[in-house]
C-alpha cells in the first residue's frame, strides 16, 4: 500500500470520526432520540473520542456527552459509572478554550439532577480546575464554569461550602463586573445559589464585596439579569437582620420599586421576594420601606397581577401589618387590606388564599380600629368559607381559622360579626358571641338592632354547656334585655302563648 493510500484511509477514519460525533451531537438535542442512543451504547463509544488526537472531535465528544447527561439523571449518572470525569478534569486544565466551554458543560449537565451527582463532581476534583477556569481570559469559558460551580453549589450547604472553599466567590464577584451581559447574568445566578443556603454563606458573598456590584445593576435594561441580581439580593438578605441592613445599605430603594411593573414577570416577582426578605425581619426595617413608598407600590403590583407572582406581595404585606399597630395601620391606609380581599375571593390556588389569610389576620389582630378596617371588606364570611370548605387544604383551614380568632377577637363592629352568627361553628361562635358580650351592655342603639336584625333571636337558638364560656356570654347578652324581650325570641314561645291562649278562659 503506498503512503498515499495510507494518508487517504486516515483520512477516511478521521471524516468518519467527525461525522459520527457530529451525528451524535445532533441527535442529542432531541429528546425522542435519547433512548435510542443510550441503547446503542453511545456513552462508551464517545469516551475514546474525549481523548481523540483532533480537537474537534474531542469538543464535539464532549457536547454530545452533556447533551446526554443533560436529558436526564440516568444517562448523568452512567457518565459518572463510565469514568468519564477525571478525564473532562484533566482536560480543562490542559486543552483549549472551546474544550474548557464544553467540559464544563457536561460537569454542569450531570451536576444539575441530584446532590449525589454533583457530589461526584466534586469528589473527581472538578472544582479546582473549574475555578481556574473563571480566571480565563475567555469570557465564554468564565461563564461555563460559573455556570457548573452555581449547579453544583445550589443543592445543599455542603456542597456551597466545597464551592467557597475552593475559592469560587471572588472570582465570581469580578465576573459580574465584566462587560459580557451573559457572563454577569451567570455569575449573579452562581452567587444566589451560594447564598440561600445559610448566613454564613450568605455573609461569605457578603464580604467579597457582592452587594455593591448587584446594587449598581438593579435597573440594568436586560431583564435576565435583572431576575438574577434580584435573586441573589434576596437570598442574602432573607438570613438575618444585619445581611439585609447591609442590602438596604446599598441604596436600592426606593429605586427597585420600578422594577415591580417590568414587563418580566421574573423581574416582577424577584423584585418584590426581595422587599418580603427585608421587611419581614423588624419593624424598623418595615418602616424603612414604608417611609420609601414600598407598601403603596406593593399593593399596586398585587393589583397589576394574578397567580403565584403575587405571593412574595401578599407576604410582603402580612409581614408588614404583623410588626407594630403603626404599620398595619400603613397598610390600611395604602388599601392593602382591600387587595388582601380581592386576592383571598380571586384566587383559586389554596397556598395563595392561605397567605391572604395569614396577611388580613396580621393586619386585623392589634386594635378594635384595624379589625373594623378589615371587616369592611366583606372578608369574615370568605374566612369561614374558606375555613369550613371540606376541599380546602389542611393550612388553608389552620390559616383562615387562626385569622377568624385574631380579628374577631378584637371586631366591636357588630354588622361585620352578624352574618357569622348564623354561619359559624361552635368553636368560631364563642369568639363572634364574646364580641357582641362586650358591645351590647354599653350600646342602646346596637341592642335595638340587634333585636330587629335577627341577632337575639339567633342568640336563644343557641345551645350552649352550663357553666361554659360560651353560655356565659350568652347570658351577659340576656341580661341586657327585660325578660319578656328574651322569652318572646325563645324557641318555642310561640307554642307556649298558642298553649295559654287555648288554656285561656275568658270571663263571662
Amino acid at each position: 500500500m503506498s503512503q498515499r493510500q495510507v494518508l487517504q484511509v486516515f483520512e477516511q477514519y478521521q471524516k468518519s470520526r467527525t461525522a459520527f460525533v457530529q451525528t451524535v451531537a445532533e441527535l442529542a438535542t432531541r429528546p425522542q432520540n435519547i433512548e435510542t442512543l443510550q441503547n446503542a451504547g453511545v456513552m462508551a463509544l464517545l469516551r475514546p473520542l474525549l481523548l481523540d488526537v483532533v480537537p474537534t472531535i474531542q469538543q464535539t465528544a464532549a457536547l454530545a456527552l452533556g447533551r446526554l447527561a443533560n436529558y436526564n439523571d440516568i444517562l448523568a449518572e452512567a457518565v459518572v459509572k463510565g469514568d468519564i470525569l477525571p478525564q473532562l478534569v484533566y482536560s480543562l486544565s490542559e486543552q483549549n478554550r472551546f474544550y474548557k466551554k464544553a467540559a464544563a458543560f457536561v460537569l454542569r449537565a450531570v451536576a444539575k439532577h441530584s446532590p449525589q451527582l454533583a457530589q461526584s463532581v466534586v469528589d473527581c476534583g472538578a472544582l479546582d480546575s473549574l475555578v481556574i477556569c473563571l480566571e480565563e481570559f475567555d469570557p465564554t469559558v468564565k461563564e461555563a464554569a460559573a455556570w457548573a460551580l452555581g449547579y453544583i453549589a445550589r443543592h445543599n450547604a455542603d456542597l456551597a461550602q466545597a464551592v467557597v472553599d475552593a475559592g469560587a466567590v471572588p472570582l465570581l464577584v469580578l465576573c459580574i463586573q465584566e462587560p459580557e451581559i451573559a457572563l454577569k447574568r451567570i455569575a449573579a445566578s452562581s452567587i444566589s445559589d451560594l447564598a440561600k443556603h445559610s448566613p454564613e454563606l450568605a455573609q461569605t458573598v457578603v464580604d467579597a464585596g457582592a452587594i455593591a456590584h448587584l446594587a449598581q445593576m438593579i435597573l440594568n435594561p436586560d431583564a435576565k439579569l435583572k431576575r438574577q441580581v434580584f435573586s441573589a439580593l434576596s437570598q442574602i438578605a432573607k438570613h438575618s437582620v444585619d445581611l439585609a441592613e447591609m442590602v438596604v445599605e446599598a441604596e436600592i430603594f426606593p429605586a427597585s420599586f420600578a422594577c415591580l411593573k417590568d414587563n418580566d414577570e421574573y423581574v416582577k416577582k424577584n423584585c418584590a421576594t426581595l422587599i418580603r426578605e427585608v421587611a419581614k425581619h423588624t419593624p424598623e426595617l418595615a418602616q424603612l420601606l414604608v417611609n420609601a413608598g414600598g407598601v403603596a407600590a406593593i399593593v399596586d403590583f398585587i393589583g397589576e397581577n394574578k397567580g403565584n407572582i403575587r405571593l412574595p406581595g401578599v407576604m410582603m404585606l402580612g409581614y408588614v401589618g404583623a410588626h407594630t399597630e403603626n404599620l398595619a395601620m400603613a397598610v390600611i391606609v395604602s388599601k392593602g387590606v382591600v387587595q388582601l380581599a380581592l386576592t383571598l375571593s380571586e384566587e383559586k390556588e389554596d397556598h395563595l388564599k392561605a397567605a391572604s389569610a395569614w396577611a388580613l389576620g396580621q393586619i386585623g389582630r392589634h386594635t378594635p380600629e384595624h379589625a373594623k378596617a378589615v371587616s369592611l371588606t366583606n372578608v369574615l364570611p370568605k374566612l369561614l368559607e374558606c375555613y369550613l370548605r371540606a376541599e380546602s387544604s389542611e393550612d388553608l383551614q389552620q390559616k383562615s381559622k387562626k385569622a377568624l380568632k385574631n380579628i374577631l377577637q378584637k371586631c366591636v363592629y357588630l354588622p361585620a360579626l352578624e352574618p357569622l352568627l348564623h354561619d359559624a361553628p361552635a368553636n368560631i361562635l364563642k369568639h363572634v358571641v364574646a364580641q357582641f358580650s362586650k358591645v351590647l351592655p354599653h350600646d342602646p342603639k346596637a341592642r335595638r338592632l340587634f333585636v330587629t336584625s335577627g341577632g337575639l333571636k339567633k342568640i336563644q337558638e343557641i345551645k350552649a354547656e352550663d357553666g361554659s364560656p360560651l353560655a356565659e356570654y350568652i347570658n351577659t347578652i340576656n341580661n341586657c334585655y327585660p325578660e319578656e324581650i328574651v322569652k318572646y325570641y325563645s324557641p318555642g314561645y310561640s307554642e307556649q302563648l298558642l298553649d295559654r291562649i287555648e288554656q285561656y278562659q275568658p270571663q263571662a
